[in-house]
């Protein structure tokens, strides 16, 4: 990996290393292995992005209905992480539940891998696996803590959209729903080196498992300044009964320098390029249930105080907020929803580590005294 002197905050614009996945940032809009966020979005369910990013290729009609039975068949809960999942306690933080999951998973079912020859063979199967078992791992949990049911994976729908939508609420989701799951599911997939991201590379490149790999990087997608953001949106959201609420609120929050969360990003400057889509979504999903609370207004209402007063603009986070919460999907979810879609990207990043590894290990500066005289223990 590139290492670089530059001293910078969080390594902010450190050229940390090199990536054939993703595109972003300013002047560089969005890309996924050379397609734009934006014909992806619109054209494309999210299986076969996440193809795409595994494969490094978009797939034909047969490889797609390949891949996704493959998902579908990766549904299945093993029965030892279903007793795993009961013993969890019901208050347990559901990122603590997908993190712990992906752990157990990873002794049930153990990559095999040569760390002398570098060679992964089942790094593909265990791909699909992690996509497909994800949302089963959240449902099978939220389903057994709030109504004492253990679910089973059977289903007809096809994608992880679907699915998902259709083992939370245990009923036929609505076809408009599932585009705009689909849309969530592509537009959070993939960011190059992003904190989770780079947690996953920095495991990797120690020679590690998948598992490892992936349950690092949920660990750090849990932060609230990163996969947390879109949670406490909705709470901000969720402060006010009216636009004109919101507005003087922000006011009032801003004045007294309060963080507020779903604005602003650490690479774009002027815009990010996935907030058109989401917002699009969150717009026509608080239409079609005939939204009374005003939600969506409020959240431009907040959207222009913001812009008015800091020239901030909105995230991906912001709206996708309001968005899985018209679909009825609990606050305490988005960020699970979050892994759902991110994991494609993650094992792109994991595959591509380890095409090429090198030990990550940067140095720092050191602050700290210098030439201290030790003191004998019964002098102390």
């Amino acid at each position: 990996m590139a290492t670089s002197t530059k001293k910078v905050g969080g390594l902010a614009g450190v050229n940390a290393g090199e990536s054939a996945i993703c595109t972003c940032g300013t002047g560089h809009g969005l890309n996924y292995r050379g397609y734009d966020i934006y014909d992806l979005a619109e054209h494309c369910e999210f299986e076969e992005v996440a193809y795409l990013l595994l494969r490094e290729k978009l797939p034909n009609k047969d490889e797609l209905a390949s891949f996704k039975k493959e998902l579908i068949a990766a549904r299945n809960l093993p029965k030892e992480l279903r007793e795993v999942l009961k013993l969890l306690p019901k208050n347990a933080h559901p990122m603590d539940v997908m993190r712990s999951a992906c752990s157990v998973l990873g002794c049930l079912e153990p990559e095999e891998y040569d760390v002398f020859k570098a060679s992964f063979p089942n790094q593909q199967r265990i791909s699909t696996r992690l996509l497909g078992i994800f949302p089963s791992v959240l449902t099978f949990w939220h389903h057994y803590h709030t109504s004492g049911k253990e679910i089973n994976t059977e289903s007809k729908q096809d994608s992880i959209a679907g699915y998902f939508l259709e083992s939370l609420h245990q009923k036929e989701p609505k076809e408009l729903w599932i585009k705009a799951m689909h849309t969530s599911l592509i537009l959070y997939a993939e960011h190059e080196f992003n904190a989770s991201t780079f947690t996953a590379r920095v495991i990797t490149a120690t020679i590690s498992d998948v598992y490892s790999g992936i349950t690092g990087a949920i660990g750090a997608l849990r932060g609230p300044l990163h996969g947390g953001a879109n949670e406490a949106a909705m709470e901000l959201i969720s402060e006010f009964s009216t636009p004109e609420q919101a507005t003087q609120g922000i006011l009032d929050k801003l004045a007294r320098k309060d963080k507020i969360m779903g604005f602003g990003h650490r690479v774009y400057v002027e815009k990010d390029p996935r907030n058109v889509v989401i917002k699009q979504w969150s717009k026509k999903l608080s239409d079609d249930i005939g939204d009374t609370k005003g939600l969506y207004q409020i959240s431009e209402a907040i959207e222009k105080v913001m812009w008015d007063q800091k020239k901030l603009f909105p995230n991906l986070d912001f709206y996708s907020a309001s968005t899985y919460h018209f679909m009825g999907i609990p606050t305490l979810y988005f960020t699970p929803i979050f892994i759902f879609s991110r994991t494609a990207g993650w094992l792109a990043h994991i595959m591509e580590q380890r095409a090429n590894n090198k030990l990550i290990r940067p140095s720092s500066e050191y602050t700290g005294p210098d030439n201290k005289v030790f003191v004998p223990l019964n002098k102390r």
